[in-house]
């Protein structure tokens, strides 16, 4: 049976975080955040790229749907990398990755050379994300873990938030390729200084790659990604039907299970399930799903509000959900410290409620809604993200024992990557039926436009009273895995 490690909670603020900590985990947090960024900065210089490259819509998609196909199937490996290679050999890697993807799309002749940076991008940011959770759990003592996981909910959440608006600054004061030539200088530098501090705080061991999994994950995770993405994008000029890489991803998505869970306990699996065994860690993943779905539903249905309903230009619209991010990134921190104090549920709680709340109060949007009252409610709306991201990552991860803190964030992170293919799906979905059949009445393109997204945010609000009943179930879980300050200190001490 497990019990509470009441001397975690009793040490000072600052007595037991190991020397360099802080520094090596600011550095990680700097090169995560710049590699998620690129995960969404796209979406708005793709009727640029269409024009300079000569191009389709279609075709011009897939800088974005590549981006999140090759992060769908490189995250469910890390867990196993993180045990076959000691944590340094995986951060220069997947730093090299992200900065030779980013010389490639900064420099590319064409589309080609354009997409192949863009997935060698994307395979070093499935990497990193992981790395920089991984590392946390391994060096900060539990009674610390929220305000550094506050951080982490910086990278995750206000760096897809932002994304939008840095590509339409950048867009409006210069071309599509300063979006990869100002972002290499600073994974340079962040790969510089974290090739120095980056320290091995795992002991790697030989394992076998077990081939057949890596394939059924790639069809799994990629197929199901791909068929979201493809009901996003309304993608109706397709070849393939959408039920088609949907139905290949579930069916090889059950036959990875089976071979994960034949063989976890003999140690040989490429992700390990046992996580989901720990309620905790269930019950805080099934309510990162859907705030996650939240938050990306929110991210393409607003823009598509302001733009066709309110006909604002890509610049202004990214500077009107600008206020939203900062708040969200400038809240993480504090809602940590506050984690670390009161734990999960005081916290959760009123913060689903919040996150309901707004996406209650986006249904009531129209022609005529103040420009103030829509940046008011997705504040809001990240406000109440950032008070449930942070205790939802620490205390889920955290409820897990030491040896599966790897896999645990391998999990967490392709959930996150699935729930946001999902709420983008379902969100556009809706939306675009809803118009589509207020189109064949003789509705105007306004008025259906602004009904589907009506629609669509009704159906987000009816998901969100899901979250607020599961955030009930919300405890504090038992410090499993804190790391001894000792060990910390020898293993950091080179730092």
């Amino acid at each position: 049976m497990q019990t509470h490690d009441t001397n975690a909670d009793a040490r000072p603020a600052d007595s037991a975080l190991p020397p360099g900590s802080k520094l090596l985990i600011g550095v990680l947090v700097v090169a995560a955040f710049v590699m998620i960024l690129n995960e969404t900065i796209m979406s708005v210089a793709l009727p640029s790229l269409m024009v300079d490259l000569s191009i389709s819509a279609t075709t011009a998609q897939w800088l974005t749907t590549g981006f999140l196909l090759t992060m769908a199937v490189v995250i469910p490996t890390t867990g196993y990398l993180f045990q076959r290679f000691t944590l340094r050999q995986v951060f220069i890697a997947a730093m090299t990755l992200f900065s030779l993807g980013t010389l490639l799309a900064a420099s590319a002749p064409g589309f080609e050379i354009l997409l192949a940076g863009r997935v060698v991008q994307a395979a070093g940011t499935a990497i990193m994300l992981p790395l920089l959770m991984t590392t946390v759990l391994g060096v900060v003592p539990a009674s610390q873990r929220g305000r550094m996981m506050g951080v982490i909910s910086i990278v995750i959440a206000v760096a897809p938030a932002v994304g939008p608006t840095i590509s339409g600054i950048i867009l409006d004061l210069s071309n599509w390729r300063w979006m990869f030539w100002l972002v290499l200088p600073i994974a340079l530098v962040a790969f510089g200084v974290g090739a120095k501090l980056v320290v091995d705080i795992n002991e790697s061991r030989k394992a076998p790659l077990d081939a057949l999994s890596v394939m059924l994950s790639a069809f799994a995770f990629g197929g199901i990604v791909y068929g979201l993405s493809t009901i996003g994008h309304s993608s109706g000029d397709s070849s393939v039907p959408v039920w088609v890489p949907l139905a290949v991803g579930v069916a090889a998505l059950v036959v990875f299970v089976l071979r994960q869970l034949s063989r976890q306990e003999r140690g040989l699996a490429l992700l390990d399930l046992r996580p989901f065994s720990t309620p905790a860690f269930s019950i805080g993943l099934g309510m990162i799903a859907i705030s996650m779905m939240a938050l990306f539903g929110a991210l393409i249905l607003l823009p598509m509000y302001l733009q066709n309903v309110r006909g604002l230009d890509t610049l202004t619209t990214g500077l009107m959900l600008l206020p939203g991010g900062l708040l969200m990134g400038l809240l993480a921190p504090f809602v940590g410290r506050v984690f670390d104090r009161v734990g999960p549920r005081p916290l959760v709680v009123p913060g689903s409620v919040v996150v309901s709340a707004a996406l209650w109060l986006m249904t009531v949007l129209d022609s005529q809604s103040a420009l103030a009252l829509v940046i008011g409610i997705h504040m809001l709306l990240s406000a109440g993200l950032a008070l449930i991201m942070t205790p939802l990552m620490t205390s889920s991860l955290g409820s897990l024992p030491a040896e599966l803190y790897s896999h645990g964030s391998a999990i967490f992170n392709t959930i996150q990557q699935l729930a946001g293919a999902a709420g983008t799906a379902l969100f556009v979905t809706v939306m675009s039926n809803t118009a589509a059949s207020r189109l064949a009445g003789g509705a105007p393109d306004v008025d259906a436009s602004q009904s589907g997204i009506h629609t669509a945010f009704l159906c987000g609000g009816a998901v969100s009273l899901v979250a607020v009943a599961a955030s009930l179930f919300v405890r504090t879980p038992a410090a499993t895995g804190a790391p001894e300050p000792k060990a910390s200190d020898e293993v950091l001490s080179a730092s």
